[in-house]
């Protein structure tokens, strides 16, 4: 126990094994619609919310301010906030990334792609945590945080980890659903 640093430790919380259920995720279970008015990832042109962002061929539904109740989402709609909005744009503002956005990200068109994204931009959150050492989770993690700018960045890897552990669970639970539904 003597190698356990805080810094291990952040990174070491998101060795759970919920990335392993995703294995094996098929494109009817990632475009999966359980409920009516279901916010996806779509071919540009065939949604229904207000807003489709992206670059490709692929757009995400959205609407700001978001609708109340918010509307429910896909695998693939959910995949997309963790890829572009959790990790992305987290790695874009403090690990070298090329800066990207909900609107001009490349979504992906099948569920192993989607994976492929996820692990890519998992891998880069996880090197730049590393990267930081203990002293750099200390340092404040500046203006791309807006209102959180002073807030150290262990404050941010906490966060990202919450929404990693949060937003993969709902996969994870959505695939049960799918799997005994079906």
């Amino acid at each position: 126990m003597t190698d356990l640093t805080w810094n291990s430790a952040l990174r070491d919380q998101l060795a759970y094994p919920v990335r392993s259920r995703l294995e094996g995720l098929t494109d009817d279970e990632y475009f999966w619609e359980p409920a009516p008015g279901c916010w996806s990832v779509r071919p540009r042109g065939t949604g229904t919310a207000p807003v489709q962002a992206g670059s490709g061929a692929m757009t995400i539904d959205f609407a700001m301010p978001e609708p109340g109740p918010p509307p429910f989402t896909t695998i693939a709609w959910r995949l997309g906030h963790v890829i572009v909005g959790v990790l992305a744009m987290r790695n874009a503002a403090h690990f070298g990334r090329t800066p990207t956005d909900y609107m001009s990200f490349e979504y992906a068109a099948t569920a192993d792609d989607a994976l492929i994204q996820l692990d890519t931009e998992l891998a880069t959150w996880l090197a730049g945590v590393e990267s930081l050492g203990e002293a750099g989770l200390a340092r404040p993690c500046g203006e791309a945080e807006g209102p959180y700018a002073e807030y150290p960045l262990a404050a941010l890897v906490l966060h990202i980890n919450r929404e990693l552990i949060h937003h993969l669970s709902e996969v994870c639970l959505l695939r049960d659903l799918y799997l005994h539904t079906r």
